[in-house]
C-alpha cells in the first residue's frame, strides 16, 4: 500500500503514517515499512521538498506559503530552509511573473489599489520586504 502511494508521488513520512494509520495498519507494522522505505530510498523527504518547492515556486506560491504547507507535511524545518534558500535567486523572479500573470505590467493607481494587490502577493506567500521591492507605492 505504502508503495502505491509512492508511485503516484512523492510523500512525506507522517504523511504516509497517517494514510496508512487510516487504512487499518497498526503503527508498529507503518514504523518498520517506512523505516524499510528510507533506507531503501524510495522514502526521501529531502527529494520531496526539492520537488514541492520547485513546483509550487513554478506556480507562483511564495517562500512563506511553501515553508507553511511542507511544515504541515512534517518535513523538517532544516531540509525546508535548505530547499527554500537553495532558491533564493529565483524568488524575484518569481514574484515579479506572479504579479504580472494576475495584474499585467501596470502600476497600482491609488493606495487601495496597491492594498489590493499587496495583498494578493502576501497570500500567495511572499515576504512583506519582497513585496515592497517589487511594487513601491509612489503616491501621485
Amino acid at each position: 500500500m505504502a508503495l502505491r502511494f509512492l508511485a503516484v508521488r512523492e510523500h512525506a513520512r507522517l504523511e504516509l503514517a497517517r494514510k496508512l494509520a487510516q487504512r487499518g495498519f497498526e503503527q508498529s507494522v507503518i514504523a518498520q515499512t517506512l523505516d524499510w522505505l528510507m533506507a531503501e530510498g524510495a522514502l526521501d523527504e529531502s527529494r520531496l521538498a526539492a520537488q514541492y518547492v520547485a513546483e509550487r515556486a513554478e506556480k507562483g506560491f511564495g517562500p512563506l506559503k511553501i515553508r507553511a504547507e511542507l511544515q504541515a507535511k512534517g518535513i523538517a524545518d532544516e531540509l525546508i530552509e535548505y530547499h527554500l534558500r537553495s532558491m533564493d535567486d529565483s524568488w524575484p523572479r518569481i514574484i515579479a511573473r506572479t504579479y504580472a500573470h494576475r495584474f499585467g505590467d501596470t502600476a497600482p493607481k491609488e493606495r487601495a489599489d496597491y492594498a489590493r494587490r499587496a495583498r494578493f502577493l502576501a497570500q500567495r506567500g511572499f515576504t512583506s520586504e519582497s513585496i515592497r521591492r517589487l511594487l513601491p507605492y509612489h503616491p501621485d
